[in-house]
């Protein structure tokens, strides 16, 4: 793969992405389409089964990746000890702890096992998977991240040594256990990248960003992060909240050409923020079905309402106000939900495919503040470009936390939070978060 400096690295909420029924080749439309927003797409497609709805339903060629799945190492010769797991504190949280536990700890369950060996398949064209490229897929913000003993003069003002070594050797960490969980139960995914899998990618050229999103993640303010280095703002506190979300300023990578999604994902940088996944399920549901939502509502809560409460109200079905947690819980686990999935709580690993997609850079929501700016550095924005942390959204509610996420699971069984952890257990293991409770198995 070319090898780009660094001098050259972001999000978006307002798309929700359909599941594709297994074996169904998937297409990506070549050439710049306008993105729906959120609230005029429906998800249904997605428990239908059809593929790429949202591309008007054109035919166009499958991409076949001249890169191959993330570079597996051998697992008796790959042993690391993670990123530090001291609880990283965040900012933003001061409650919220990332749980990041030492790699060499992990265990997999004979259970969970079955379930990582069973969850969602890749999905692919099988006639593009006989011939895979042995070309390297790792980027130069990769390589230069494991020579980065040196703060670079940019950002001596930021960090100290210790700590820009500190961070450097986390991502290495995180990246390495990526490469080893993909190995062991992802190996046998398609080796062709699809607009399926770039679908929530979003390009800045001016510093070589390809940027997956992952809503309640920080999302939000990391594309106003972007939209500044594009030149789009003079600041991220400038830009609104409908701006954001509904302004389209930013590039989808599935909006390119074949040639020019494979040169950026060739060349660029390639990054991911995530968030522990039961708080990410959590902040969601208070979002939507918490506070008036109009769009959220009547799309989802009234079927969920329908389905799941005893004797609804005629109001209730009506608006699909009102929906408790419990019965958004019993909506995730039914696998005849009465309306599809939905970018705001589907599985990190779904969204942005990291088996599949090599990401330089894996950021943690629980130590926002730090890594954003530590990537803001590696990539030479201008000094005074940092992510913001204001909340526009609902700003009279607190920030989700561990102790908030307690509080909501207590009101749903022992059976459903071991459920619920099994459903987001793909994301616990690949992103290296602990058990959130101690009763689970």
């Amino acid at each position: 793969m070319s090898s780009v400096r660094l001098t050259h690295i972001c999000q978006y909420t307002s798309h929700l992405s359909p599941r594709l029924p297994q074996n169904q080749s998937v297409r990506v439309k070549l050439g710049s389409t306008p993105r729906q927003s959120r609230e005029t797409l429906s998800t249904q497609e997605r428990e239908r089964g059809k593929s790429d709805n949202y591309h008007d339903h054109q035919a166009t060629e499958v991409i076949s990746s001249p890169i191959p799945p993330m570079q597996f190492p051998h697992f008796e010769k790959s042993k690391q000890t993670a990123a530090p797991g001291s609880r990283e504190q965040s900012r933003r949280t001061p409650t919220t702890v990332s749980r990041e536990q030492d790699m060499s700890s992990l265990h997999v369950s004979k259970r969970h096992r079955k379930l990582l060996k069973t969850s969602p398949p890749v999905h692919h064209n099988s006639k593009s998977d006989s011939s895979p490229s042995s070309s390297s897929s790792s980027s130069s913000l990769s390589a230069s991240l494991s020579s980065s003993s040196v703060v670079p003069s940019s950002a001596s003002g930021s960090f100290t040594p210790d700590k820009w070594k500190k961070l450097v050797s986390i991502q290495e960490a995180r990246r390495q256990l990526m490469k080893e969980m993909c190995a062991k139960y992802k190996s046998s995914i398609s080796k062709t990248i699809t607009g399926h899998h770039v679908r929530n990618l979003f390009v800045e050229d001016k510093y070589k960003l390809l940027y997956c999103q992952v809503p309640k993640a920080g999302c939000s303010n990391w594309k106003r992060t972007l939209m500044v280095l594009a030149g789009k703002a003079p600041n991220a506190q400038s830009i609104n909240h409908d701006t954001v979300h509904n302004g389209h300023h930013l590039k989808e990578l599935n909006s390119f050409d074949r040639k020019g999604i494979m040169h950026r994902l060739e060349t660029y940088t390639k990054v991911i923020f995530v968030r522990e996944p039961l708080e990410r399920m959590v902040s969601a549901y208070r979002d939507k079905f918490e506070n008036p939502n109009n769009y959220y509502h009547s799309l989802f809560g009234k079927p969920i309402i329908s389905k799941y409460r005893v004797n609804p109200s005629l109001e209730a079905l009506k608006t699909g106000n009102g929906v408790t947690f419990k019965e958004f819980v019993q909506y995730l686990l039914d696998v005849h939900r009465p309306v599809g999935m939905d970018i705001h709580w589907d599985q990190a690993n779904q969204l942005c495919n990291p088996c599949l997609i090599d990401y330089d850079f894996i950021g943690k929501f629980e130590n926002m503040e730090e890594e954003s700016n530590f990537l803001l550095r590696l990539i030479a924005a201008p000094p005074n470009v940092k992510l913001p942390n204001f909340k526009d959204r609902n700003p009279a509610d607190k920030r989700t936390s561990t102790q908030i996420t307690e509080k909501y699971f207590s009101q749903v069984s022992t059976l459903e939070r071991q459920r619920i952890y099994d459903f987001y257990y793909t994301d616990y293991l690949m992103f290296n978060y602990t058990k959130p409770f101690k009763d689970l198995y």
